[in-house]
């Protein structure tokens, strides 16, 4: 199967892809994929992840800076599968986050659904609108643009 005709995405093709890595990796799995269009990433939260032993002590909630990067990393393996990058060390950098709201706390239990939609791409510079729901409450949504860059040779 070519890496464009995917409808999902696990744990593997996702760290061939991009290149976070534990603890810093938020996406389980993608499905629904539909290539240069959009997808549903999945994240697991869970009470041992580092953020909530500080965020917050006794009541651990996850920050929402880490759901709108969740949704980022999504959109970074749609591109990657888009543009063929996967095992192309390719680079993801935010170039900006607008029209973000949160709507609901996202806690250690929870299913993280990512919907991610490119509003505009093709080339190197993206934009997408990102929706995080939970149990399908929207928890954060939010407008983001983000550069791909791949390594040289």
């Amino acid at each position: 199967m070519t890496e464009a005709a995917r409808t999902e995405a696990d744990l593997d093709l996702i760290m061939r892809i991009i290149p976070h890595r534990y603890p810093f990796l938020l996406v389980d799995k993608v499905r629904d994929i539909v290539v240069g269009e959009s997808c549903v990433g999945i994240k697991n939260v869970t009470y041992n992840e580092p953020h909530f032993t500080g965020h917050f002590p006794g009541m651990p909630i996850m920050p929402g800076v880490m759901i709108v990067e969740a949704m980022a990393q999504t959109s970074g393996i749609l591109v990657g599968l888009t543009m063929d990058l996967v095992d192309k060390n390719a680079k993801v950098y935010f170039m900006g986050v607008e029209s973000c709201k949160f709507r609901r706390k996202v806690v250690p239990g929870d299913v993280l659904e990512l919907h991610v939609k490119a509003l505009r791409g093709g080339g190197r510079v993206w934009k997408f609108e990102g929706r995080a729901m939970v149990g399908g409450d929207l928890a954060c949504e939010a407008i983001f643009t983000a550069m791909f860059d791949v390594a040289k040779g």
